[in-house]
Parts: C-alpha cells; sequence; structure tokens
C-alpha cells in the first residue's frame, strides 16, 4: 500500500493523491492549480504520472481544484471509471463544461487580439474533451460503497462543505486510507455537517483553514453592514464568489438580511451562468443541505439571474446601488473582472471577499490591500472599499479540522496533512502531534510513502 502525492502540496489546488493497493492504482481528485503562475504552468506540463496505468479514479466532490484536470487524464490515455456521489456528478457536468468553455473563449480572444506568446493560443482542453470525460462518470449507490475490484473497497461519506463532497475511504484486507476532502462546518449556512466516527489506518486531511480559527463575527450582520453603508452612499457591492456553495451561502445570507428588513430591498443579482445552474441543483439534493422548498423558491424570486453576455454587461449601465455576485471566488477570471474593471476605481462601490483567497491571486492581492490589479492586461486603481469576511467560508477551520480527526472511531497511525498553504498545513501539523498525540507529517510534491510493503508497483 502506497500514497503518492502529486497536487495540493504547498498549496490548496491541485488535488492529486495516487493509491497504490491490492495491484490497483487509483487517483483520489484531479484537479487543476490556480494561484501563482509557477503553479499554473504545472497545469500545461505533461502529467506527474502515467494516465494510462490508472485503474480508477474517485472524486471528493466537484470543485475545480479536485475535478478540473479530469479531461486532461483521458486526452492522455486514461480509459477507466471516475466514481462521484450524484451530487458531485451533477456539478461536474456544470463545472467542467463552463471551465473548457471558458478556456476556449480565451484563445480565442488571444488570438484575435494577438495576445499570446503562443500561435496560435490554444485551450488547456475542450468542450469535447469534458464530453468524453462525462461518459466514464459513474454515480455511487446510496450505500456510499464502491467495489473496485481485487478485493479492494471505496466508502463515499457525507463531508459537508458543497453538494455531493465527500471524505473517501480507500479498504483493502482490513487497512484503510481515509482522503477527508474539503471538510464543511458544522455550523455552516447551507449545508448540512461532515459525518464523523470513521475507522482508518492512515488519513490525508485538508489543512486550508488549519492555521486559524472562523471569526466569532456572524458573517450575516458583517455582510449586511456593508451593503446597507454602500447603498447609502449610492454604490454598488461586487462579490465575486465560487459557483458552487459559496454563492448559495451568499443568496440565503442576504434572502435573510431581506427578510429581517436589515438591508434596503435594492437589486440582487447573480451574474454566472455556472452558478445559476448549481443553484438550481439545490432543490434536486434538498437532503444533503438545511434548506426549505419554500426558502429556495424565495431566493430564487429574490434573485435576478442573468446569463447573457449582453445581459451582463448592461449591468454596467445602471447607476443605482445593487448587488452583484459573479465568478470567480479568488478574482482569477470570469465575469467579476469585468465588474472589477469598472467597480473597483470608484470609492463609493465596495468589494467583498467572501472566504479563502489563494496566494498569488487577485483575491489575495485585494485582500492584502493592493492599491491597483491587473486586469486584461492594464493595472486598474481600486478606490472601492475591500472588505473580507471569512465566516461565510464553507471549509472548517483548524478547530474543526481537529475534532473531526479526534471523532474517528480509531487513532490512525499517520495523518498526511495536504491542501493547504505552507503556513497552514504545517499549524495544524503541529497541533495534531501536540494535542492529539498522533503522528503527523506535511508531504512534498511528487513525494511516496510506503505505508505497508507491496511485492510489485507498476510505475
Amino acid at each position: 500500500m502506497q500514497l503518492s502525492f502529486y497536487g495540493a502540496n504547498a498549496t490548496v489546488t491541485g488535488s492529486k493523491t495516487v493509491i497504490e493497493v491490492g495491484g490497483l492504482r487509483i487517483l483520489v481528485d484531479c484537479g487543476l492549480f490556480q494561484g501563482y503562475k509557477l503553479l499554473r504552468e504545472r497545469n500545461w506540463a505533461p502529467l506527474p504520472f502515467d494516465p494510462s496505468t490508472l485503474d480508477a479514479v474517485l472524486l471528493t466532490h466537484a470543485h475545480i481544484d479536485h475535478s478540473g484536470a479530469l479531461p486532461l487524464l483521458f486526452r492522455h490515455g486514461f480509459k477507466g471509471t471516475v466514481w462521484a456521489t450524484p451530487g458531485t456528478a451533477d456539478l461536474c457536468e456544470i463545472l467542467l463544461l463552463d471551465t473548457a468553455h471558458l478556456q476556449e473563449e480565451e484563445a480565442r480572444y488571444r488570438n484575435r487580439h494577438g495576445a499570446t506568446k503562443h500561435q496560435p493560443a490554444k485551450p488547456l482542453y475542450t468542450v469535447r474533451d469534458v464530453q468524453t470525460t462525462l461518459r466514464h462518470v459513474k454515480r455511487v449507490s446510496p450505500d456510499g460503497v464502491v467495489s473496485l475490484g481485487q478485493g479492494v473497497r471505496a466508502r463515499f461519506t457525507p463531508a459537508g462543505h458543497i453538494l455531493g463532497a465527500s471524505s473517501i475511504n480507500v479498504e483493502f484486507k482490513g487497512k484503510s486510507v481515509l482522503f477527508s476532502g474539503d471538510l464543511g462546518r458544522t455550523d455552516d449556512l447551507v449545508m448540512q455537517p461532515p459525518a464523523t466516527g470513521q475507522s482508518a489506518d492512515w488519513v490525508v486531511i485538508e489543512s486550508t483553514y488549519g492555521d486559524r480559527l472562523h471569526a466569532d463575527k456572524d458573517p450575516i450582520d458583517q455582510l449586511g453592514d456593508v451593503v446597507r453603508r454602500t447603498a447609502a452612499r449610492g454604490g454598488v457591492v461586487v462579490i465575486p464568489a465560487f459557483a458552487v456553495g459559496r454563492t448559495q451561502g451568499l443568496l440565503y445570507a442576504l434572502y435573510r438580511l431581506r427578510e429581517a428588513g436589515a438591508i434596503p430591498k435594492l437589486p440582487i443579482i447573480l451574474d454566472s451562468p455556472m452558478a445559476i445552474s448549481a443553484t438550481h441543483l439545490y432543490e434536486q439534493h434538498a437532503d444533503e443541505h438545511r434548506l426549505t422548498h419554500e426558502e429556495c423558491e424565495a431566493i430564487n424570486h429574490m434573485t435576478r439571474f442573468v446569463r447573457d453576455v449582453k445581459e451582463s454587461q448592461a449591468l454596467m449601465q445602471l447607476r443605482y446601488p445593487m448587488v452583484i455576485i459573479a465568478g470567480s471566488g479568488m478574482v482569477t477570471g470570469g465575469r467579476v473582472l469585468h465588474h472589477l474593471g469598472h467597480y473597483g476605481p470608484h470609492s463609493r462601490n465596495s468589494v467583498v471577499l467572501s472566504g479563502f483567497q489563494a496566494g498569488g491571486t487577485r483575491g489575495a492581492a485585494l485582500a492584502e490591500g493592493a492599491k491597483a490589479v491587473k486586469l486584461f492586461g492594464e493595472y486598474v486603481p481600486i478606490r472601492a472599499e475591500v472588505v473580507q469576511i471569512e465566516g461565510l467560508s464553507a471549509h472548517a477551520d483548524q478547530s474543526g479540522l481537529l475534532n473531526w480527526i479526534n471523532a474517528l472511531a480509531q487513532p490512525p497511525k499517520e495523518v498526511f496533512v495536504v491542501h493547504g498553504e505552507p503556513t497552514a498545513a504545517d499549524t495544524l501539523r503541529l497541533r495534531i502531534e501536540e494535542q492529539l498525540g498522533l503522528r503527523a507529517r506535511v508531504p512534498d510534491y511528487r513525494q511516496v510513502v510506503e505505508l505497508v510493503k507491496t511485492r510489485k508497483t507498476r510505475a
């Protein structure tokens, strides 16, 4: 039994871990790298393993940093099955197709305007590549157990976080490795809490918030404060948000504020086709979240959904206070770039960062007080009020992560800390060792760890 770490090491993106067990070679998650250019360039480099040697892929959830590189696997020889929960499968169809479409659009834009070092510029992958990928996605049965052959089983348990998100326990001959995936919060506004009490010999845990605790301040009150003061000065609130999870939490928070009369009844606009499609899925997976059918309907009635590009552009001609939610959550792409470029230079407006911002992203720069950000090749001044509300994050904080480990049915032999910036990962490692008395380490990129000696592994 062996683990090889090919992503989410010293970063929160690019999740990829290969587990070799029972003669099988299984990939857990297959995400794109985001943030610093050095990381993003890995997306274009040859994969650090041979996809044709893989027997299966297990997806913890659909966020692009966990699923976005799947089409590259199939392009380079993978012929197996991708196993995912129904919620993850539904979201992957939305997210992967949208990602491919954006990449194709960007390549066309760069070629049209000569803004490329490559002749011609090409997308990382295409819509056709995604369609091929989706044909190989199989849905996990309601009991959450998948037989992978050779006596190897995978058990999916709810992780909170977003629709379909799971922790995955890979089991073989009485030994098991538990992958936390991204763990949600016990007090999440929308999602149910993650399942606890699993039994495993080794654990691979995320550490996005491994070095911090969520603020005691009520994030709904914080959001209400920003909306009220921005509206009072005649401004627009721009909220970069992930299409899945964050957007739905924001809409629910705004719904509660409007119902309580805590903010004026100004227009609330969701300018993201991907987020709109994801939002409608919440009614199909009602058992996974806290919202009632009536609340889902009320949120839909409250929100103006903008899919069309021309309608999105027309928003910038409006001159009254409003809230615009648009992707992407770390301001790395999408329609929010246009809104930031239009509203960012004016002090009457506000930009609300609704959660963690990875190093190297525009969101991180804004959170650190940047006075200008580069958009479409030019630096744009930022005079708008910038507010970061971390309480809206769908990630468990340090306390939540430690509680999840402590609730395991048995102490694991070792805990591997991944999916965190260096400080966050190492801080969580120390807490696991000092507070829980467990052996823990932060694996390096491309590090191979032998858990149980095997007679033979494939290259």
